[in-house]
């Protein structure tokens, strides 16, 4: 078993001397930014331009849904969200922290991406997984 959780997706990176962070890619043609890495830019279609970077970890929510059916084992209602991070990115996830009440959710909304454990998920091993999800910001 591992001394330290395991990322829950492969853009999700856990330095051994550091915080987690998201990992992007930015065009060096037009300046576009993607969650996760990527040979070439889908925006304007250059190859070969594509540079690695920190994503950041504060943004606003764009657009969220309030889930009310899932998986078994999945607590619902939940928020899921979708959020544009600053400088660039658009990152899914789940918004907490907040009621999942459409009063108590504001479009533009200032959030943080936070780190946590993965909702008690365990792979065969028995090793946690760290995930990201989306805190308002106080």
């Amino acid at each position: 078993m591992a001394d330290r959780p395991l990322p829950a997706v492969s853009h999700l990176k856990i330095p051994d001397d550091g915080d987690p962070y998201l990992e992007g890619c930015r065009c060096g043609s037009c300046g576009a930014t993607f969650l996760g890495t990527r040979d070439n830019c889908s925006k304007c279609g250059a190859r070969g331009k594509m540079q690695t970077i920190r994503l950041a970890n504060r943004g606003e929510l764009y657009s969220y849904c309030i889930v009310h059916r899932s998986f078994p084992g999945i607590d619902v209602p939940y928020v899921s969200a979708i959020v544009d991070l600053e400088g660039g990115g658009t990152v899914k996830g789940n918004l907490i922290d907040v009621e999942p009440d459409p009063s108590k959710i504001d479009f533009g909304m200032p959030v943080d991406v936070v780190y946590d454990d993965a909702l008690g998920r365990r792979d065969a091993e028995g090793n946690a997984y760290l995930s990201y999800f989306f805190k308002p910001r106080t």
